[in-house]
């Protein structure tokens, strides 16, 4: 290979693997040194090389520390604490001091190190603290073996730099949205493909009802990235609330470009999702600009969302107008806040909008609490404003953000069988009284019809 062709290779390398230049010139000098040591080195020299890629030279040096002059009788005790090991007596660490006030014994490693009487015969200029480097013959006629030493030394060092600059690319992308396709699924784990890495969609982090299909094309949230043995570990989540608010960025320009910003996102993956939105600018509607026209940008995310259910609601600073807007559709007579510490807020809607604010199982409210963040307690009112007494202590509904949703959820059905039931009292009774008298009518009819003979009998006797 010319040594042009060297430099071109390195560079093809970088561009393949998106590792710097540096880092693989410096992994070849390693895989020249482990092969240099291995034909003509010895245990005693610490050998780096230095490679230029241009003219394809190099050199070969043995660079050694320079440290202070060892204490006399040193190689004596080290000596007599091997024998001790070897003995079974297990004494201490050479770096560890056995007495209290004896002087700690030094580590000094002759492969990497050297004392300062020796260097300086060699250099006297040199001071403690630098390196010595003592220049050794090239050579270049390296046997099989060094050659192989050196191919796995290079292939090694290159998936480790690689490693390293995938791990730091999506580290940074943490909380971001990334597109990938769906390389396979392994019983309920799916594998998405990044481009440059393989990221994991566990079984909690999916969606509730959607399939996934190889070659399907996914967005997801990076949620977690970790080093691992076998290199990064990439966790990603399609049930997080980023993806939401990544998904309308994406979508909505007035968004990307800061005119409208996304304050907060609630949501119940696969079921409901609400986002609060506000204008940066006076001349913009935020949830206007959300929505699209003919409700466009909406309708997008919601196809990517599998078909979840999207409110967009106007954030507002004052938490009043806030927890009625968070409500919607529904549409509240009043809010009150509860003086205190807790953060709880009470809620008065009219009886014709109480099941509309609670929501199907409590899911309108309980996403207003997170999104709000906020204790919401629903007090139902007659069209007059006042209280609706109830016989069982009331129809009080409190919400907070939960993560036991299913309990939550089984507590909002039974609050919400009540209260409709109580809401229709009077009309079931008024049923009931009207089904009755249908039914006497009725009978007296198909008594009349049973007899014909004996209604005839008594029209003659009516007649004489």
């Amino acid at each position: 290979m010319a040594q042009s062709e060297v430099a071109k290779a390195m560079k093809q390398i970088c561009e393949e693997k998106g590792i710097s230049y540096e880092s693989v010139l410096e992994t070849v000098e390693m895989a020249l040194a482990a092969a240099y040591r291995k034909d003509y080195g010895d245990k005693t020299q610490n050998i780096r090389v230095h490679f230029n890629p241009d003219t394809g030279g190099i050199e070969a040096f043995d660079v050694k520390e320079v440290v202070e002059d060892l204490p006399e009788g040193y190689w004596d005790e080290l000596k007599e604490l091997e024998e001790k090991r070897r003995a079974g007596e297990f004494p201490l660490p050479v770096e560890a001091s056995s007495e209290e006030g004896e002087e700690e014994i030094r580590k000094f490693n002759p492969r990497t190190q050297i004392e300062f009487k020796d260097a300086v015969v060699e250099n006297v200029d040199i001071q403690i603290g630098e390196e010595l480097r003592r220049e050794l013959p090239v050579q270049t006629d390296f046997g099989r073996m060094a050659a192989q030493t050196a191919k796995q030394v290079i292939i090694q060092r290159i998936r480790e730099a690689e490693r390293a600059t995938i791990l730091d690319e999506f580290f940074d992308k943490k909380g971001e949205l990334v597109s990938g396709f769906v390389q396979r699924v392994e019983g309920k784990w799916v594998f998405v493909d990044l481009g440059r890495a393989v990221a994991s969609l566990p079984p909690h982090e999916q969606v509730r009802g959607e399939q996934y299909r190889v070659g399907q094309r996914v967005k997801v949230v990076i949620i977690e990235v970790n080093q691992t043995s076998k290199g990064p570990e990439i966790i990603v989540s399609r049930t997080t609330q980023e993806l939401v608010g990544a998904l309308f960025s994406l979508e909505v320009p007035e968004i990307a470009a800061g005119s409208v910003e996304i304050r907060a996102v609630a949501r119940e993956a696969g079921s409901r999702s609400k986002i609060a939105v506000i204008s940066n600018e006076e001349n913009i509607d935020p949830v206007g600009s959300c929505v699209g026209q003919r409700g466009a940008r909406v309708q997008t995310v919601i196809q990517e969302l599998g078909g979840e259910k999207i409110d967009i609601i106007e954030w507002d600073e004052i938490i009043e107008q806030f927890i009625a807007h968070a409500l919607s559709p529904a549409k509240v007579d009043r809010v009150e806040r509860v003086e205190g510490d807790e953060k709880i807020a009470r809620v008065y809607v009219k009886s014709d909008q109480l099941s509309l604010a609670i929501g199907r199982g409590g899911q309108n409210v309980r996403l207003a609490a997170k999104l709000t963040d906020y204790k919401i307690d629903i007090i139902e009112v007659t069209s007059l404003g006042t209280e609706v007494e109830q016989e069982d202590g009331g129809n009080d509904l409190v919400l907070e953000e939960s993560d036991n949703s299913d309990s939550i959820q089984k507590d909002k059905d039974i609050d919400t069988d009540v209260e409709v039931s109580s809401v229709d009292d009077t009309e079931d009774t008024s049923t009931e009284l009207k089904g009755e008298s249908e039914k006497k009518v009725k009978k007296k009819k198909k008594q009349t019809l049973q007899d014909p003979t004996e209604s005839e009998s008594s029209l003659v006797k009516d007649n004489e």
